[in-house]
């Protein structure tokens, strides 16, 4: 069982209330879920939809086709009637001049303003949804009431119940058992793995799609003690997160390219500073504004190497919201061990996207801060070269007369600013010898599909789901061996795995969210091996699993 509705309408129609509200709908009749947002960069009016994918089994991606659109407009049905499958349905207002046998006209607005807020509108929509799907509405009570005060819950109470009641069951759905797991996206997963990590300084300045990690840090300020900073521009918020970083608080900012840009000397600083920083970059397409609400992996390779000069940093790219709280908290312990800028790469298609999830397990967390509690020598060597590049760390004014000196000039091992060659070439070496040991600790991509695959995938971050699923279709459809892996830790690369599976491989193809194939060349450089062909997407949406599987079956 396996079905996918989209509820649509113009920006202030009440798309996102609505889709939260079926989301946890499904979820109390027991369903798991994946659903994604589609919204336009404007406040009214506009086309913004969401696709709420519900079954009976765990689901990591989105699809195609529709079973069921709930229109709140004719625009709505006009952009996407042609993905309705032939047995599926429209539910829309009555006074729509649209016609098509699939299309349920409903006194959706006369219900509304019977019931006394023209607004319930989509509610009466939703309602009757539900009634076709043959789904219990015994938490709608409970479910308003999480976003409305109560006099306004009621009315969308009442008018979800009369919705239902225009409708008899078409189809009778029922999950098996309670669903006791939770439904997160992307970004709440990085905001609830940061406080897992202990973070207690966030400072961001507002920028679409990363905002919602602020968002939810600030909503839990009191009860997480954590500091909540709107900064005025990111050069700020990246430089006060050093300074917080600086003073002994685990530290975090976060942002899209366009913000990053502006963080790049600040990256540089904390580079020469040697201070732990756990930076969030939710890519969305650019250059510059680009299209502000949707998504493309188009950042990798700036992200690694940004900022003037060379340091150490370590890029891991997110896969989906269970691996972006899990690594969010190894960002904490990797940036504090080495005393590096460790930047967590998402895009939009992660950040907004909601999936079921059996619930976090927070007793195997550690917060690995790696501060010495006091030094031999004095005076203090901040930057003292030592066989692993990485120095005792103190916070400054722990230790009674040891002064903490960090400096934005190249210095020496006291943290005095230096001309000198010789000391310029010792710290750049050990600086750089971090990553020798980094590479250590490096994860090796997930697989899925086929042992012994003749047509390999490489994809990285959010392309996890789609890419799983297509290759498992592809699997049961073809007659060749597919399989896939999907990088996380990405920079620097690990290579092991990737030099083990392409061995095996006929044909090796790179699947990404941006024009340039730019993992493919990162494994060009890392490795020599060239893909054979590329599947690229960089139109602003989200590449779905029958996009992939198309494409692949194209390539001969």
């Amino acid at each position: 069982m396996d079905y996918n509705i989209l509820i649509g309408g113009a920006a202030g129609q009440g798309v996102e209330t609505l889709s939260s509200v079926f989301e946890k709908l499904l979820k109390g009749n027991g369903f798991k879920l994946f659903s994604i947002r589609d919204y336009m960069s404007r406040i009214r009016g506009g086309h913004n939809f969401a696709q709420i994918r519900f079954a009976d089994h765990c689901l990591y991606s989105h699809v195609d086709a529709l079973d069921g659109i709930i229109a709140l407009n004719d625009e709505t049905v006009d952009n996407h009637i042609n993905r309705l499958k032939p047995e599926g349905f429209i539910i829309c207002d009555n006074g729509t001049q649209r016609e098509d046998h699939r299309i349920i006209k409903l006194p959706l607005i006369d219900t509304a303003r019977r019931i006394g807020n023209i607004r319930v509108s989509g509610s009466v929509a939703l309602g009757a949804a539900m009634g076709l799907l043959g789904l219990k509405l015994d938490e709608a009570e409970n479910v308003y009431n999480q976003f409305f005060r109560p006099d306004i819950a009621n009315l969308n109470v009442k008018a979800i119940l009369e919705g239902s009641s225009f409708v008899q069951p078409r189809y009778k759905l029922h999950a098996s058992g309670q669903d006791d797991g939770i439904l997160i996206n992307g970004n709440q997963a990085v905001a609830l793995g940061a406080l897992a990590a202990g973070c207690k300084f966030y400072s961001a300045y507002p920028m679409t799609p990363s905002t919602s990690i602020m968002n939810y840090l600030a909503s839990k300020m009191t009860d997480a003690e954590i500091v909540v900073e709107q900064a005025e521009d990111e050069i700020a918020a990246i430089n006060m997160a050093i300074g917080a970083s600086y003073a002994g608080a685990r530290a975090m900012t976060g942002t899209s390219g366009g913000g990053f840009s502006l963080m790049v000397e600040g990256l540089g600083l904390a580079g020469m500073l040697e201070v732990p920083l756990v930076i969030a970059e939710v890519q969305r397409p650019g250059p510059v504004t680009g299209f502000p609400t949707r998504t493309e992996q188009g950042d990798l390779k700036f992200v690694i190497s940004a900022s003037q000069g060379e340091f150490p940093r370590m890029v891991i790219a997110l896969r989906n919201p269970e691996d972006a709280f899990y690594q969010t908290i190894r960002a904490f312990n990797l940036a504090d061990k080495y005393q590096i800028p460790v930047i967590l790469l998402s895009d939009q298609f992660l950040a907004d996207s909601v999936v079921s999830l059996e619930p976090f397990d927070f007793d195997g967390i550690s917060h690995d801060r790696y501060i010495a509690m006091d030094v031999k020598e004095r005076p203090y060597k901040r930057y003292e070269l030592t066989p692993t590049g990485i120095s005792p760390r103190i916070i400054p004014g722990k230790i009674p007369g040891v002064t903490v000196l960090v400096d934005s000039d190249e210095h020496d091992e006291y943290g005095y600013i230096t001309e000198s060659a010789q000391v310029r070439t010792d710290m750049v070496n050990k600086r750089m010898k971090k990553l020798e040991m980094l590479k250590q600790e490096l994860q090796e991509p997930w697989f899925v599909g086929e042992e012994g695959c003749e047509i390999l995938l490489l994809a990285w971050g959010s392309s996890w789901g789609p890419v799983a699923e297509a290759v498992a279709t592809l699997n049961n459809e073809q007659d060749q061996k597919y399989g896939a892996l999907i990088f996380g830790d990405i920079w620097p690369l690990p290579t092991k795995l990737l030099m083990e599976k392409s061995k095996k491989a006929k044909r090796i193809i790179n699947v990404e969210q941006n024009a340039t194939g730019q993992l493919a060349s990162l494994v060009a450089e890392a490795t020599g091996m060239l893909c054979d062909f590329s599947v690229l997407k960089y139109d602003g949406r989200p590449m779905s699993p029958r996009y992939i599987i198309e494409k692949v079956r194209g390539m001969k």
